[in-house]
C-alpha cells in the first residue's frame, strides 16, 4: 500500500485531522524506521457497558491497527473518579475506586470484540498518576492557566450561569493530556467533543520537549433520544452487551433522520454496502438494524429477531425471551403497587418524572392495555409492562 492509500484510511469517517501535513511526515519516518505509529485512545470506566457511541473510535482504531499500527488504549481508572467535564453542564458525580476498577474489568472484555487483542496494549493511568510527587503535579499544573480552561464552551457556560466548577474539574484536561506525555503518543483519537482536551495534549508534549501528536476527531453518535450525544448519563444508549431483540427494537425506535446518520458513519467506517443511502421507510431502517444485530452476534440471529419484532408489532404479541424483573416484598406490602413505582423498578422508566411522562403520552402498556393514569395501583401478581418498543415481565413477591 502506497503513503496516499494509506492516509486515506486515515481520513475515513473522521470529522477532523491536525494536521493531515503532520500525519503524512510521521508516515514517511515511520516506514524509514519500520515501525508503527503509536495512536492513544483513551476511555474512563464510568459505567460499565459499552456502547455504540464507544464503538465508533473502535472502528477506526480497528482499521489503522490493520494498517499495523500500535494501538495503545488507556483505561483512566484514575482520571474516571473525578469525571470528563467535556460536555457537562453541571458537575459529574464523583465515582469510587471500587466502582471504576468493576467498570474497567467490563470494559477490558468487551472492547476485544471489535479490537485485536493481540496487537492492543492496554494501559491504566494509575499506573503513573499514583506514583506522581506534588512537585510534579505543581508543575504539570503550572503548564495551563483559569483564563485558558474557562474559554472552553462547556466551561464558559456554566461559569456564565453561576453553575459549580470544581478545582479537579479544571484539573481534568492536563490529567488527559499527561497520558499523551507518559506514553509519548503519535496520534490521538477522541470525539468531537474532545478538541479542547485534544489539543491541550498536543501543547503539553510540547512543553515537555517531546513533539506533539497528530489528532483525529470522530462524529459523535446521537443517541435514541435523537437529541443529544449518546450516553449513559442520557439513558440513550444501545449497548453491544445488550440482548440482540433490544438492539434491534432500539435501532427500530430511532427516526429516519438519525437512523441516516448512523448509516453514514458506520458505512464508512466498516464498508458496509447498502443500496440506499437514506433511511426514509421500515424496511430500510431494519435492514441497517440487521447490519448492527448481525456486528455483535451473528446473520442468523439478526433475521430471528427482525421476524420476532415483526410478530410483536404486527399482530401485537410479546416476545418469547424477555427480561424478567421480581418486585421484592418491601414493595408491595398492600400486594399491590404504584405503575410509576413499577416503571422504575423494572428499568422501564429512569425516574419518577420519566414514568409519568411515558404514561401521559401514552407509550406505557400493561398487559396490552394502554395505561393512562399515573395514579394506577397494580394488583395483579404477574404480567407484562410495554414501553414503546421495550417490554419486561414483572413477578411481584408478597410477604
Amino acid at each position: 500500500m502506497n503513503l496516499q492509500e494509506e492516509i486515506k484510511i486515515f481520513k475515513k469517517g473522521i470529522s477532523e485531522i491536525i494536521s493531515e501535513g503532520d500525519l503524512r511526515t510521521r508516515l514517511k519516518e515511520a516506514r524509514r524506521e519500520n515501525r508503527p505509529l503509536r495512536i492513544k485512545y483513551g476511555v474512563d470506566p464510568s459505567a460499565p457497558d459499552i456502547h455504540l457511541g464507544h464503538t465508533v473510535p473502535l472502528h477506526k482504531l480497528s482499521q489503522l491497527q490493520d494498517l499495523g499500527h500500535q494501538i495503545i488504549f488507556v483505561i483512566g481508572d484514575f482520571t474516571a473518579q473525578i469525571g470528563d467535564p467535556s460536555g457537562a453542564l453541571k458537575k459529574r458525580k464523583q465515582l469510587s475506586e471500587k466502582e471504576v476498577r468493576q467498570n474497567a474489568r467490563t470494559y477490558c472484555s468487551q472492547i476485544f470484540r471489535i479490537l485485536d487483542e493481540q496487537r492492543t496494549k492496554v494501559v491504566f493511568n494509575s499506573e503513573w498518576f499514583n506514583k506522581m510527587h506534588l512537585k510534579d503535579f505543581l508543575r504539570l499544573s503550572s503548564y495551563s492557566t483559569v483564563a485558558q480552561t474557562l474559554a472552553r464552551a462547556d466551561f464558559k457556560e456554566r461559569f456564565d450561569k453561576n453553575i459549580d466548577i470544581s478545582i479537579m474539574e479544571f484539573f481534568y484536561p492536563l490529567l488527559q493530556a499527561y497520558d499523551s506525555v507518559v506514553l509519548d503518543s503519535d496520534l490521538e483519537i477522541g470525539g468531537t467533543d474532545q478538541k479542547f482536551n485534544l489539543l491541550l495534549a498536543r501543547e503539553l508534549q510540547r512543553d515537555y520537549g517531546k513533539r506533539s501528536q497528530i489528532i483525529i476527531t470522530l462524529p459523535l453518535l446521537v443517541g435514541t433520544d435523537g437529541v443529544r450525544k449518546m450516553s449513559k448519563s442520557f439513558n440513550n444508549t444501545i449497548g453491544i452487551n445488550e440482548p440482540a431483540n433490544q438492539i434491534y427494537g432500539k435501532l427500530m425506535s430511532l427516526s429516519d433522520e438519525v437512523a441516516t446518520e448512523y448509516l453514514n458513519i458506520f458505512a464508512s467506517l466498516l464498508g458496509w454496502e447498502f443500496p440506499f443511502s437514506e433511511i426514509n421507510s421500515k424496511e430500510k431502517k431494519s435492514e441497517l438494524a440487521k447490519r448492527f444485530v448481525s456486528q455483535y452476534y451473528n446473520k442468523k440471529i439478526a433475521e430471528e429477531v427482525a421476524q420476532e419484532f415483526e410478530l410483536i408489532f404486527k399482530q401485537k404479541r410479546a416476545p418469547v425471551d424477555i427480561p424478567c424483573v421480581e418486585v421484592p416484598p418491601e414493595e408491595t406490602k398492600q400486594k399491590k403497587i404504584w405503575i410509576v413505582r413499577l416503571l422504575q423498578l423494572t428499568n422501564l422508566a429512569n425516574s419518577g418524572g420519566e414514568a409519568r411522562r411515558l404514561i401521559k403520552g401514552g407509550a406505557v402498556f400493561v398487559d396490552n392495555h394502554r395505561c393512562e393514569d399515573t395514579d394506577l395501583e397494580i394488583s395483579k401478581k404477574e404480567g407484562i409492562l410495554k414501553v414503546g418498543r421495550r417490554f419486561c415481565r414483572y413477578k411481584m413477591r408478597y410477604c
